[in-house]
């Protein structure tokens, strides 16, 4: 097939408007065409007034070949690639060793899914429950303040990316598609069809539940094991070698091959792994606060007259400032038409987080507005950034009153530096609830003055953004990871061979994409080191 890229059309063009773009394209006639199907569809809403669709498309013609090679020179007519998934290796027979998988969010479900497709029966480990348990314990605690330190929106089968807004988009380079492997198994495993070619796919949390069940039940069937409510607190080490782990309850589990797919809030993992030499660096990340607006009010600012049209669904935004300091402010993991939840796991701390579900369609759209933090702002041994995040957590759990409700702050009142005595017209989503007070006590003096220059900057690209009664919620972060367990380009830990860290926890991945192609990665890696294994002992 032929893959013709940055084909434009008008947003409510015809079946005809792309065959005759294809045709015009190509140079050839409709009885050449055979066929068109859409690899990927976004939209350019730059000018709202004339919003253009931007077609990927594969096209089937009766002489492709010949137009491969006439259009050789051309950057958007290019051969289709080949975007199957390959196994890189297979089980031995006489497997002698599983592989062990630590996490089961999005990085430990696709390493423990290839592992298992590849016949290697992997061991899967996570601290939390299984989805539907650990999302009662979810709800319990947004509705009655009981938390679970085991059991909430960070620890569980699914991780983080179960609550949340269910991207499944990222800037990573993907040569070997790797993402069309995820993707893929997704959509076999109960999400929507759309996800294969819309530019900016999501799931949303309840259907994000029913995938990782389907997930799970496939990796049992092909011999993998799953273990929920199995912490790992302990590391084996011999002469830089991993050789197991130890379980909470005192079991080892003797492996050679073992993937760290932790997640970015396993704060007293992070500290046993350091405690054990495993070599571990300080690393960048970000803070502030939710904001929620209207949802109306975004929709109006990207779409104009076209708001409500179903192929553009809610309206998105991404923006970043670099202010007069140096620091830059972004927003980040815009939710539209969705909720701000509580997403603490440890016990006296408030974590604010954002969550749609598939619809989009709550009456709020909210984002992080965070400022990047760099490691000399908290200086001190690799797991300093933790501290600093703690703090923060700490602190705003006594501004929303030491009760888990959350710090809030109508965002006319934060420019101009007064507390807020009221809600405005933008009623907060965040549950169990929030406390209206002065969020300037909520994060560093830097943070406060960079997002109050940043926020002004945004309202000109997005008309509304300063709206008087928007909300800001505090605080935000768990944006990522504030370590780093390095590894090599053999994907195993620096200094412990046979670790393998991967995806967020570990500083290699940043959002449910990019953590599963780690996932992927990293299962590549382990299956070819226990090959090579084997086949020396053979």
């Amino acid at each position: 097939m032929i893959r013709l890229t940055n084909i434009q059309l008008v947003l409510d063009h015809d079946d005809q408007a792309m065959t005759s773009a294809v045709l015009d394209r190509l140079s050839i006639t409709a009885d050449d065409l055979v066929s068109i199907h859409v690899h990927k569809r976004g939209y350019d809403a730059r000018k709202k007034t004339n919003i253009m669709l931007i077609y990927t498309l594969d096209v089937e013609t009766t002489h492709n070949e010949s137009l491969i090679e006439k259009f050789a020179k051309h950057q958007l007519v290019k051969a289709t690639p080949d975007m199957s998934y390959q196994f890189v290796a297979k089980a031995p027979a006489d497997l002698q060793e599983r592989p062990v998988v630590i996490g089961f969010g999005p990085c430990g479900l696709l390493a423990g899914l290839v592992l298992a497709q590849m016949g290697y029966k992997p061991i899967i480990l996570d601290r939390g429950k299984e989805v539907r348990e650990r999302t009662k314990d979810t709800f319990g605690f947004w509705r009655k303040k009981i938390l679970n330190t085991e059991s909430n929106v960070q620890f569980g089968e699914g991780g983080a990316g179960t609550f949340s807004d269910g991207k499944l988009y990222s800037q990573v380079k993907d040569p070997n598609h790797y993402g069309r492997k995820v993707l893929t198994e997704f959509v076999a495993s109960g999400a929507p069809d759309e996800i294969m070619f819309v530019s900016k796919p999501h799931i949303g949390t309840f259907r994000l539940v029913t995938m990782v069940e389907q997930i799970r039940a496939k990796i049992i069937e092909l011999g993998g094991e799953i273990r929920f409510s199995a912490r790992v607190d302990g590391v084996q080490i011999d002469n830089s070698q991993i050789t197991g782990v130890v379980l909470a309850d005192g079991e080892v589990i003797h492996s050679r091959h073992i993937a760290l797919a932790i997640g970015h809030s396993a704060r007293d993992t992070f500290q046993m792994l350091y405690d054990s030499k495993v070599y571990i660096e300080a690393k960048p990340f970000s803070v502030g606060f939710r904001i929620e607006h209207p949802q109306s009010v975004i929709d109006k600012a990207r779409f104009g007259k076209n708001v409500g049209n179903p192929i553009l669904g809610a309206a998105d935004y991404k923006l970043v400032h670099h202010c007069k300091s140096g620091r830059s402010v972004y927003s980040f993991c815009m939710c539209p038409g969705g909720t701000v939840v509580a997403a603490a796991s440890e016990e006296h701390g408030v974590v604010t987080n954002g969550m749609s579900q598939y619809s989009r369609a709550e009456r709020n759209a909210n984002s992080a507005i965070v400022v990047g933090i760099d490691p000399s702002d908290y200086p001190g041994n690799p797991l300093a950034g933790i501290d600093f995040q703690r703090a923060l957590e700490r602190n705003a759990y006594v501004l929303g009153g030491s009760n888990y409700d959350a710090p809030a702050q109508k965002v006319g009142n934060f420019l101009k530096g007064t507390s807020s005595e009221t809600v405005g017209s933008v009623e907060p989503s965040f549950q169990p609830g929030v406390k209206l007070t002065d969020l300037s006590k909520a994060l560093p003096d830097f943070c406060i003055e960079a997002i109050r220059e940043a926020i002004p900057v945004f309202n000109r690209k997005i008309k509304g953004f300063a709206l008087e009664d928007a909300l800001l919620t505090g605080v935000e972060t768990r944006t990522s990871a504030p370590i780093c367990i390095k590894r090599g380009k053999d994907f195993q830990s620096i200094n412990t061979q046979g670790l393998y860290p991967a995806g967020e926890g570990a500083g290699y991945a940043g959002g449910i994409l990019s953590a599963a192609i780690d996932g992927i990665k990293v299962a590549e890696a382990m299956a070819l080191s226990i090959n090579t294994r084997h086949e020396k002992s053979a």
